[in-house]
């Protein structure tokens, strides 16, 4: 019997032979940075998650637990992967309370999906994440990746109230509750948001909901130069206008969302014709409200000499607004290497930005920038090849973004990389907060057991 065989008898016991798949065909479809899974688990109930982890921990191996598989490439490359742990199957919305706006839903519920059932009841949730199509309830508070409602509505962690998931030793977990003002006992389940499932596995989460908007508006300025976008950014959030969303595009970042808009002969807006840096900003409510922010932004790009300044019919809008959202996804598919890190500022500088396209001056690689809400900066080079010379810049690029995050109090995290510079990474990481995360992860996971190596300082 094969490795693989035996494996997969030995989950069978665990998990029921239904739920465990050893084909090969399958395995390769779950793998990460190239390194193939020995079995793969589709557990129906989180009891069968848990008996599957207590499995994996009984024989040191390493399993990954995983959604729609749509954001894996983010982490380090794991250094065990034995078990990929399929949690699509745990789909169903366990409670939802529209008077009080609360939800509990399984991890495997996609987004989608929970949008659709959410607006027959005039409720949503703002999770405006990367991959929305296919990404789940579970692995967006998994990957802690960015929501582009997050101006107005926060993130995550602001309005997940709650979880259960599988620790370490395979024990059922709860953290939090279903109401709002649950006060009792310590936020351990928004330890999970950004963890890359390497503290437990996500069964179920908790959210608080928010009222579906009467309308939503969109307004795009354009500047000559990063100096005066920054300074018209810098310009409306001194208004305090309830805005859903600002971001700043590089003209690099401009030409990419043109030619995929292009490509799928999408609605347009004029300002993506132009090869400047645009501030785009979006914002709802009622007739009202969408009107007067209409007005004072229209102003206000005035007043900053503004080169163009465009209000969005509302089909350009959902252009744009829906690939801002999915800035993560075709960046990291706009070349054969791609490198994106986002940092994390108190301020989001022209000293910045431009310290950012030094780095990549002189070596094979373009750049591009996104300024995202709330000191979010999505920094991505690309390259035609895997080659040496492009690996050692590459390298050399994110180390320097990381030192230029820290020395301006910030932080920065690498979202996606080949597979060759996170190693290259991995190796020459930093202590700074190491013995802190192991203290967390040993907590949660004494065994080792979730997706080791998944995170190991760095980027």
């Amino acid at each position: 019997m094969t490795a693989t065989a035996n494996l997969g008898a030995r989950l069978s016991e665990a998990a029921g032979t239904e739920h465990v798949i050893t084909a090969g065909e399958e395995l390769a479809s779950y793998a990460i940075d190239g390194i193939v899974p020995g079995a793969i688990v589709r557990p129906a109930s989180a009891e069968v998650a848990a008996k599957t982890v207590r499995l994996a921990a009984a024989e040191k191996l390493g399993l990954l637990a995983l959604g729609s598989r749509s954001k894996c490439e983010i982490g380090m490359t794991p250094s065990r992967y034995d078990i990929a742990l399929d949690m699509t199957g745990l789909r169903e919305i366990a409670h939802y309370d529209a008077s009080d706006m609360t939800l509990s839903v399984d991890a495997g519920m996609p987004l989608r999906e929970l949008e659709i059932f959410l607006k027959r009841h005039g409720q949503f949730l703002p999770l405006a994440v990367p991959c929305f199509e296919s990404t789940t309830a579970g692995g967006v508070i998994a990957s802690g990746i960015d929501s582009s409602l997050r101006m107005q509505y926060g993130g995550a962690r602001d309005f997940l109230i709650g979880a259960e998931f599988v620790d370490g030793t395979g024990q059922l977990c709860k953290s939090g509750g279903r109401v709002v003002k649950n006060v009792t006992g310590y936020d351990l389940h928004k330890l999970l948001i950004g963890s890359l499932g390497t503290l437990g596995v996500i069964t179920r989460v908790n959210f608080r909901t928010f009222p579906l908007a009467a309308m939503s508006g969109g307004h795009v300025a354009a500047f000559a130069n990063c100096e005066s976008a920054l300074a018209y950014r810098k310009s409306v959030e001194k208004a305090a206008l309830p805005l859903g969303n600002l971001e700043v595009l590089s003209p690099e970042v401009v030409r990419m969302i043109r030619a995929i808009l292009q490509r799928n002969e999408a609605k347009m807006p004029e300002s993506l014709e132009r090869k400047e840096w645009l501030v785009y900003c979006s914002y709802e409510g009622n007739h009202a409200v969408v009107r007067r922010i209409s007005q004072d932004l229209e102003r206000m790009a005035g007043e900053a000499s503004a080169s163009h300044n465009e209000l969005l019919e509302t089909a350009a809008d959902e252009s744009l607004g829906g690939m801002l959202r999915e800035a993560y996804e075709w960046m990291r598919w706009a070349a054969p290497a791609t490198m994106i890190c986002r940092l994390v500022l108190p301020e989001v500088t022209t000293g910045i930005l431009k310290e950012l396209s030094r780095l990549v001056e002189g070596n094979v690689v373009r750049s591009a920038l996104l300024v995202r809400a709330v000191g979010i900066l999505y920094f991505a080079a690309f390259a035609e090849e895997e080659s040496e010379p492009v690996m050692a810049a590459l390298t050399n690029i994110a180390a320097d973004a990381k030192s230029l995050a820290a020395s301006n109090n910030g932080d920065a995290t690498l979202l996606h990389a080949p597979t060759e510079l996170k190693a290259r990474l991995a190796a020459s990481r930093s202590e700074s907060g190491f013995a802190f995360q192991q203290r967390i992860k040993l907590a949660f996971d004494p065994s080792s057991v979730f997706a080791p190596g998944r995170i190991v300082g760095g980027l």
